[in-house]
């Protein structure tokens, strides 16, 4: 029986407390969803990029320009984010990249995720009673910093369908480090928000110069890190892992406080690889994700597999009905993400099972159209192993996401974080280190011993929320793009996007401009400061708890429609859609 439903569906209402009563009142009592086909909207006919800062997406346009390919637009884009959104992603941290090759027609996904060092323990995040750290203690500790996976990853991506010269792709980078970019209102609120003394001592004197936060506007030059790249740009990715940076890697993670044990061993042995992604159908559609590690493409699947039961198109985008099943089957997905998703090199993940056709119908059944089922329990889908349900954590937001398609139609869905904002909040060779550490589950195992499937071992790769995402129609050619960052709610940010443009027929800028709503088998938390709150009292009614939140995403989508590339940024960031 649902949790919030008695026997006959009668709900047990939920009391808005008074913050989320105060906005219902203000509310427009009829919402119409947010965005337009124009403002960060582009059309192309030959190729496009979406990235999350205009600098960056400039960098890129000038490779699709001279001939590069996807891959290559992309490596040129990511190095300028390091630069120019330093809060998001970089070099110092990891990510997941989907490429599609139009001459074959094949998918692959590239992991680059970051790993635990050999000399970590399923004990790390916990103190000498055993109890996990304070979350943030431990951000900001050398424990949280893995190994970065990212240049690996490019390089290998590279290697595979690059076309312009590897040094070609790091020439803007590197002059916009020499000669400065503006620092923008979203970088200095981050500064603002996230307090000097909270950094390592080389990096507190990059962004916070004279003890402030380095203002909007200013000017901001890296030379040392248009050094590093040079090097990095001349002796590919192995300088980075093996020599003077990865000493400096090593040197700042065994910093106090909390010093890490993060080795030079550790980052000779990295190694990115490409496999296969997860798919499966929508309606007329196959979508593909990222695997394991990550939780994201499992998870948005089995949203979209559980909604396929469910006649979203005759829904408006914010109609209340669908707002109450996409919470639950995101309750549902989150479950089973909670119990089973992890590094699937040390355990097996049930890959197959989860999204099994008959399994998330039987979730889907679970679903009351009138009654919220409160919190999900995880499901035993075929091939599930016996393990421990994992304590609430903090899965804090951070990220940057990618899009690109080149003039041979092949793409590139790149999302890469170095996890919170700032990540680690610690300098090496003049670029900011991540705190991929902290997304293992603290607490390993249960009271009874049991092992929790996300938990710290020498080597494995942390669980992630990150969903890079290629969406094929009915005849298997490339109709969408898109992923987003959001930590854990990138998930829900991707689907509903999915749900808009696929059942709803919207625009990608439409699409990805609709206000958030996101669950993560908890609160069903709605976007502040738009419309959704109108449907507050009706899902309270349901028998969802409500919360109203800001919810950042940086949605990036580009949708292929008759021989013309869509591009769309979110409106919600700095980001933008570029092409010709």
């Amino acid at each position: 029986m649902s949790a919030g439903c008695a026997s006959l569906e009668i709900c047990e209402p939920v009391p808005l407390d008074v913050e989320t009563a105060a906005e219902v009142a203000r509310a427009d009592p009829e919402p119409a969803f947010a965005g337009t086909e124009s403002g960060n909207l582009t059309a192309a006919e030959q190729h496009l990029i979406v990235a999350a800062h205009p600098l960056a997406a400039e960098a890129g346009l000038e490779i699709l320009r001279a001939g590069g390919s996807a891959v290559d637009a992309t490596i040129a884009a990511q190095l300028v984010l390091n630069l120019v959104e330093p809060q998001s992603s970089g070099i110092g941290g990891g990510g997941f990249l989907l490429h599609f090759d139009a001459t074959s027609g094949t998918t692959l996904a590239y992991d680059g995720r970051e790993t635990a060092p050999m000399g970590a323990s399923e004990n790390l995040f916990l103190d000498d009673a055993g109890n996990p750290l304070d979350f943030h203690v431990a951000v900001e500790s050398g424990r949280s910093v893995g190994v970065p996976g990212l240049l690996a990853m490019l390089e290998l991506a590279h290697s595979e369908h690059g076309t312009l010269s590897w040094q070609q792709l790091f020439a803007s980078a590197i002059s916009l480090a020499e000669r400065g970019f503006a620092v923008t209102p979203r970088l200095h609120n981050l500064l603002v928000e996230y307090e000097a003394e909270h950094w390592s001592p080389a990096a507190r004197e990059y962004f916070y110069p004279d003890g402030g936060a380095v203002p909007v506007g200013d000017w901001l030059r890296n030379p040392a890190f248009a050094d590093t790249l040079r090097w990095i740009a001349t002796g590919g990715a192995n300088v980075f892992y093996r020599g003077e940076i990865a000493e400096a890697i090593v040197a700042a993670a065994s910093d106090e406080p909390l010093p890490g044990v993060l080795g030079d061993a550790d980052l000779a042995a990295y190694i990115a690889f490409a496999k296969p992604p997860v798919c499966g159908t929508y309606r007329s559609y196959r979508v593909c994700g990222m695997g394991p590690p990550s939780s994201g493409g499992i998870a948005t699947l089995q949203i979209l597999g559980m909604l396929e039961e469910f006649d979203m198109k005759a829904y408006r985008p914010n109609d209340p009905d669908a707002l109450h099943l996409f919470a639950e089957a995101s309750r549902l997905a989150f479950a089973d993400r909670a119990l089973y998703l992890a590094d699937d090199r040390f355990l097996p993940v049930p890959t197959t099972g989860l999204l099994d056709p008959p399994y998330l119908e039987s979730r889907a059944d679970m679903i009351s159209r009138r009654c919220s089922m409160g919190t999900a329990e995880a499901g035993t889908p075929p091939g599930a192993l016996m393990l421990a349900q994992p304590t609430p954590q903090i899965e804090p937001s951070g990220t940057s996401h990618i899009s690109v398609v080149d003039s041979a139609g092949n793409a590139v869905s790149l999302t890469s974080s170095i996890e919170t904002a700032f990540g680690s909040r610690r300098w090496a060779a003049d670029f900011l280190l991540n705190n991929q550490m902290t997304d293992f589950q603290f607490q390993p195992r249960d009271d009874a011993g049991r092992p929790v499937a996300n938990r710290i071992e020498p080597g494995k790769r942390p669980r992630s929320s990150m969903a890079p995402t290629l969406v094929f129609d009915r005849d298997g050619d490339l109709y969408a793009v898109l992923g987003s960052p959001g930590g854990s709610r990138i998930i829900g940010y991707v689907a509903q996007s999915l749900i808009g443009m696929l059942d709803w027929q919207l625009g990608p800028q439409q699409a990805v401009a609709l206000p958030h709503l996101t669950n993560r088998n908890g609160a069903t938390d709605l976007e502040s400061a738009t419309g959704l709150a109108a449907f507050a009292p009706d899902l309270a009614a349901r028998g969802h708890e409500i919360r109203l939140v800001p919810m950042a995403s940086g949605l990036h989508a580009i949708l292929v429609a008759d021989d013309t590339l869509l591009g769309a940024a979110d409106p919600r960031r700095e980001g933008v859609a570029l092409g010709d």
